[in-house]
C-alpha cells in the first residue's frame, strides 16, 4: 500500500528577532501533533531550522489531504498562541490567511509531499532551508540528478541510465500552477536555461524515467505572491528518495559543499552563500547566512528511524568555514550591485516607495540654442 510523506514548515515566532523558536513553542506544536494526529498519522517528527518549525509526517492518506493539512495548520496556531504569550518576534508570521480552507498551499507554510509504494528499504533525506527562497534548491537538484561530474551513478548505475524528468514551475504565475516537464539528459540545456533564474523558475519535482517513480519534491510557495508585500523569505523544504534507482545519499549531499550564492539574508534582500548546518540550528550573522539542514531517515511501513544529521560530519566544518568567508566578503560590498537582489525581488519592500518619491523629483535637461542648459 502507498505511503505518503508530508512536510509542512512555517515561521510562527522566534526568540531575539529571527534566531530560533522557543522550547515552549516547540512543545505546543509537538503536543498538538502527538494528540490530534495519533489516529491520523503513522509517524511524525518535529524539528526546526533557523526560526522555522517543520512537521514531518507519514501516513496513507495521499498528498493534499485536508485532515493532515489541518493538523499541521492547527499545530502552528497552537504554537503561535504560545509565541504571543511569550512575546516572540513574528508570532504567526507565515500564517497569511485567517481561516483554514482545506489545504495549506497558498496560505503561507512551505509544503512538500510525495506518495509512493515503499521499497523493502526506503532511505530518504529531508532538507529544510531558512532565510532563502525555493530557487536555492535548483542547483543542488540539477547537479544531483543531471550532472555526471557530480553524480557518477548517472554513468555507473543501470537503473539511472535513462535519466530523470524535471517538473519546473514558473512561480511568478499566480493564476495557477504553470509547469513544464523536461527530460535529462536530452533537455539538459533547456533545464539549465530555466533553473539559472532562481527567482522565477523552481524545481517542483523530479521523477525517475526508468521506473516512473517520484524521486524528489520541493516546496514552491513565494510568500510575497500570497501576501502582496514582503513578509519574510519563503524558507523552502525538500524531500529526496535516495539509493537504488535514485542518486546515492552522497551524490545528493555533495552539491551543498559549494556554498552557492542564493537569495536571502537580511530582510530577504541580499545574495549570500548557503551554509549547511546541523539540525535545530538557529540564525546569526546578518540574519543568516541562509542555512540548510538535512535529516536522513530509513522507513518501514511508514515508521521512521531516528534521524541522522547529514551535515554534522566533521567534513562540513571546513565547508562552513568557507561559506562564512564568502559571506563576509559579499557583505563588504554592502548594498551595491550583486550584493543586493535585483529590483524584481525588491518590489515588495519599502524601497519602492522611496524610488517613487524620487522619481517625481527628476527633471529633463533641455539644450537651447545660444543659452545655458535648463531643466524642465
Amino acid at each position: 500500500m502507498a505511503i505518503t510523506i508530508s512536510v509542512i514548515k512555517a515561521d510562527i515566532g522566534s526568540i531575539g528577532g529571527h534566531i530560533c523558536p522557543s522550547e515552549r513553542l516547540l512543545d505546543a506544536v509537538r503536543a498538538h501533533v502527538a494528540g490530534k494526529g495519533a489516529k491520523l498519522l503513522i509517524d511524525h517528527r518535529i524539528s526546526y531550522t533557523g526560526d522555522d518549525v517543520a512537521i514531518l509526517m507519514t501516513h496513507r492518506r495521499g498528498t493534499g489531504d485536508a485532515e493532515v493539512h489541518r493538523l499541521a495548520w492547527d499545530a502552528f496556531l497552537a504554537g503561535t498562541a504560545v509565541a504571543k504569550q511569550q512575546g516572540l518576534y513574528g508570532a504567526g508570521q507565515d500564517l497569511l490567511k485567517d481561516a483554514f480552507s482545506g489545504n495549506v498551499r497558498g496560505m503561507g507554510p512551505a509544503v512538500a509531499e510525495m506518495e509512493f509504494d515503499e521499497r523493502p528499504n526506503e532511505p530518504f533525506l529531508f532538507f529544510a532551508a531558512d532565510k532563502t527562497d525555493p530557487g536555492a534548491f535548483n542547483l543542488p537538484l540539477y547537479l544531483a540528478f543531471a550532472d555526471p561530474m557530480n553524480t557518477p551513478g548517472l554513468m555507473l548505475a543501470p537503473a539511472m541510465a535513462k535519466g530523470f524528468r524535471f517538473a519546473v514551475m514558473d512561480v511568478n504565475h499566480t493564476q495557477g500552477d504553470r509547469l513544464i516537464e523536461l527530460d535529462a539528459p536530452e533537455g539538459l540545456y533547456e533545464i539549465a536555461a530555466l533553473l539559472r533564474d532562481t527567482e522565477r523558475y523552481v524545481v517542483e519535482s523530479i521523477r525517475s524515467r526508468a521506473a516512473g517513480e517520484i524521486a524528489a519534491v520541493a516546496s514552491t510557495s513565494r510568500l510575497h505572491n500570497i501576501a502582496g508585500k514582503y513578509t519574510g523569505k519563503d524558507d523552502p523544504v525538500l524531500l529526496v528518495r535516495v539509493q537504488s534507482s535514485f542518486p546515492a545519499t552522497g551524490e545528493v549531499l555533495a552539491p551543498y559543499a559549494l556554498g552557492a550564492y542564493v537569495a536571502g539574508g537580511m530582510r530577504g534582500s541580499h545574495n549570500m552563500p548557503l551554509m549547511p548546518v546541523a539540525q535545530d540550528s538557529g540564525i546569526s550573522y546578518f540574519d543568516g547566512p541562509p542555512v540548510v539542514s538535512c535529516a536522513a531517515f530509513a522507513m518501514h511501513e511508514g515508521r521512521l528511524t531516528e534521524p541522522v544529521d547529514a551535515f554534522a560530519h566533521p567534513f562540513w566544518n571546513r565547508v562552513r568555514d568557507q561559506v562564512a568567508a564568502k559571506a563576509i566578503e559579499m557583505r563588504r560590498q554592502g548594498f551595491f550591485g550583486a550584493a543586493m537582489l535585483p529590483m524584481s525581488e525588491l518590489e515588495y519592500t519599502g524601497i519602492m516607495e522611496k524610488l517613487k518619491m524620487l522619481d517625481g523629483r527628476f527633471r529633463v535637461r533641455v539644450e537651447k540654442a545660444g543659452k545655458v542648459a535648463e531643466t524642465v
